[in-house]
């Protein structure tokens, strides 16, 4: 084993750390949890890596070891998921590359940036699905001209001078839930339906919905197109209440979430103790009941 820890007292890994969350932009922390016989970096050695495998802070082994960490962090971020890497030192024909002398292990830990989850409206539902999207540690924008910063305290943003949503860009990773009560929401649903946004939640009654429906495929929209919206919005728990519908549909986001990221992640990864207990399968969205006659499937169907 090495002896000691390393010393870190003049880096700024927590600084870079915290300008690529603020950044948005997805980063992996590499820490050595176990060295032996001759490497260079000791146990508690960390390294920040973006996302291409680069260093951006800190020592985690340098070039005997750095490569094969950068290709498992590329591989964590992706599937959102951490990795134990082994590193052989010892071996150059099957290790790192370099007979170094040693061997080490490495958490990598990804740090992708939160999904944004965009939220439409300024009534109750919209609230409690604002605070119920901070807490399951969404990036959350609330896009409604009636909306208040304080109503909304749990928001990271607020925008309230968009009546012709022009600031809504969602990308194919993002979530939209329309909690307008009819107020322009055939408007939205047209220009989210021209992007590539990925998950579109619809909150309204089976007749409001028929008739968006039937605007949107007058619009010359796609049936296929028009299905990617989720109406009636939400998992079926039996929800009444404002909190209940809110808790329904965060429900059905997380797990939509959570599917997408089963789904890339690969078949082959080495994961120890509980990193392989969530390599359970996965199992499929949600199919929501058809809503005013129409058949609205689930994304992914």
């Amino acid at each position: 084993m090495g002896t000691g820890n390393a010393d870190f007292s003049g880096t700024d890994i927590l600084r870079v750390a915290a300008d690529l969350t603020a950044a948005r932009r997805p980063f992996a922390l590499a820490i050595v949890i176990e060295a032996q016989g001759s490497t260079s970096a000791r146990v508690g050695a960390k390294a920040v890596f973006d996302a291409d495998g680069t260093v951006l802070a800190g020592w985690a082994g340098g070039g005997c070891a750095e490569s094969t960490i950068a290709h498992a962090v590329i591989e964590c971020l992706e599937a959102e998921m951490p990795q134990i890497v082994d590193v052989d030192l010892d071996d150059e024909v099957l290790g790192a590359g370099m007979p170094c002398g040693g061997r080490m292990r490495v958490y990598v830990e990804p740090i992708p940036p939160r999904p944004t989850l965009w939220i439409l409206g300024h009534g109750r539902v919209a609230e409690c699905l604002c605070h119920l999207g901070a807490l399951t540690s969404f990036h959350v924008v609330v896009d409604d001209v009636m909306a208040s910063p304080d109503r909304f305290p749990d928001a990271s943003r607020v925008i309230a001078s968009d009546s012709d949503y022009r600031a809504l860009t969602p990308t194919s990773s993002d979530f939209v839930v329309i909690a307008t009560q009819h107020r322009g929401d055939h408007e939205s649903l047209r220009r989210l339906l021209a992007s590539d946004v990925g998950y579109i939640a619809l909150i309204a009654s089976q007749k409001r919905t028929g008739l968006v429906i039937e605007y949107l495929r007058q619009a010359g929209f796609d049936q296929n197109v028009i299905n990617l919206i989720r109406a009636p919005a939400g998992i079926e728990i039996g929800a009444r209440t404002a909190e209940e519908i809110a808790l329904s549909i965060i429900s059905e986001i997380v797990l939509v979430r959570r599917s997408r990221s089963r789904a890339q992640r690969p078949s082959n990864n080495a994961v120890d103790g509980e990193c392989a207990a969530l390599n359970s399968e996965a199992h499929e969205p949600a199919v929501l009941p058809a809503s005013g006659g129409r058949a609205l499937r689930a994304v992914g169907e």
